[in-house]
């Protein structure tokens, strides 16, 4: 049980000053956590429902608060990283016990992150980091490595690249599906890739373009490079939603997903593993997003002075078609 109140604010547009808690009163904890129990106020400043991997993460994050008799203060900043400094802002006024959030881009939150400090809140990251000057501004980060991850993405590709060959020319031609620009894993998964495909000279990137991690933006990127280039033999997605929709579109273009095009996709959301299953994803490499226990205990250690590490990396694996299968049955998210 949790000895301190954590609360985040409901998930409303953060154009409502007053935020409220979801599924909760309230009532703001001490600032920076007393001595001698009650409950712990956090709150928990999340990106936006963008994917099917954030809303997990979201459920696993309220559902662990619950069950550990934390009180959340919930926001979602709907993709605007305006919207997550105004919340942060809003807790540090109501003196919460703790923050957390997972940043919509890593740079800018310097300023906001000053201020927390200053009021003795401490500050936990999820999911994505930051970039500031000074790392004393959070405690720790609780996440994936998305640089291992796009070299995960980039190893299968280098192991398969002769069956991606389509046309045996001796070049993959490869276009890319990247995240929100400026976010941590849009960054971090485009790099880890690139430096595992050039081992191999035949690996080509041809065309790289942001579809926001969403269904309907990776369709429309698809699309778009479907009508310029019909030598597209391998998509890459940052995440599942932006494969699925690549797969829409090159449906539409009269192509077989899986077959004529090779596709790898991050995340492995119950979706993508089962396009996964049927052939029409060919890998994808896993980001775990029940986060929410290791949260609640990073926080609970924090608030108690115990010294955490300051990079919690979450443990994860790969999937390929046969191992989907078995997956499947027994996914969570």
């Amino acid at each position: 049980m949790l000895k301190k109140t954590l609360i985040a604010a409901s998930a409303i547009p953060l154009t409502v000053l007053s935020l409220t808690a979801c599924g909760s009163d309230s009532s703001s904890g001490d600032g920076g956590g007393s001595e001698g129990g009650g409950s712990i106020t956090m709150g928990f400043a999340q990106v936006g429902a963008e994917s099917g991997w954030r809303t997990a993460n979201t459920k696993s994050i309220q559902e662990s608060a619950k069950a550990e008799d934390v009180d959340l203060k919930f926001t979602d900043a709907q993709g605007k990283q305006e919207n997550q400094i105004q919340a942060i802002r809003s807790y540090i006024q109501q003196k919460v016990d703790v923050i957390a959030f997972s940043p919509v881009v890593e740079t800018g939150f310097d300023a906001v992150l000053q201020e927390a400090k200053a009021a003795n809140i401490p500050v936990i990251l999820t999911d994505r980091a930051v970039k500031v000057d000074d790392d004393s501004l959070y405690e720790t980060f609780l996440g994936s490595d998305f640089v291992k991850e796009g070299e995960k993405a980039g190893e299968w590709l280098v192991q398969n690249a002769k069956d991606a060959d389509r046309d045996g020319d001796g070049t993959i031609n490869v276009v890319q599906l990247e995240g929100t620009t400026g976010a941590a894993p849009a960054i971090d998964r485009a790099e880890g890739f690139a430096d595992t495909i050039g081992a191999d000279d035949s690996i080509k990137v041809t065309a790289s373009q942001t579809g926001d991690f969403t269904r309907d933006g990776g369709k429309q990127v698809m699309e778009s490079f479907l009508q310029s280039d019909d030598s597209i033999e391998v998509v890459y997605a940052h995440n599942d939603d932006m494969g699925l929709g690549a797969i829409e579109a090159i449906e539409a273009a009269g192509l077989k997903p899986g077959v004529d095009v090779k596709i790898i996709t991050v995340d492995a959301v119950k979706d993508g593993m089962q396009a996964l299953a049927d052939g029409k994803i060919n890998f994808i490499v896993e980001c775990n997003p029940l986060l929410g226990p290791q949260l609640m205990d990073l926080a609970q250690k924090v608030l108690d002075g115990e010294e955490v590490p300051k990079r919690v990396v979450t443990e994860e694996t790969t999937f390929d078609q046969e191992q989907a299968k078995a997956a499947l049955p027994d996914r969570q998210y």
